[in-house]
């Protein structure tokens, strides 16, 4: 599943891979607030990232099943034309 992370004041958002469910990410930001500490976000390759959890504006929740990648169509959309 990809989490986009919204920011204050940040004019980008921060995209994590992760496997977690979001009720766990939910938590973990639950936690991060109730405790006025940062909140952090492990993806699929080890990278952690780290956001102060008063700055976070939203979490974007986005399954991963069917991403294209590329300029055209994945290979199964794919139409052939023969003359």
């Amino acid at each position: 599943m990809e989490v986009k992370i919204g920011v204050q004041y940040a004019p980008r958002e921060l995209s994590v891979s992760t496997e977690d469910e979001p009720k766990a990410v939910l938590a973990a930001l639950d936690e991060a607030l109730k405790n006025d500490s940062v909140f952090t976000l492990t993806d699929d390759k080890g990278r952690t990232v780290a956001v102060p959890a008063a700055k976070v504006a939203y979490l974007d929740f986005t399954s991963d099943v069917g991403r294209k990648v590329g300029f055209g169509l994945a290979a199964s959309e794919a139409v052939t034309t023969q003359a």
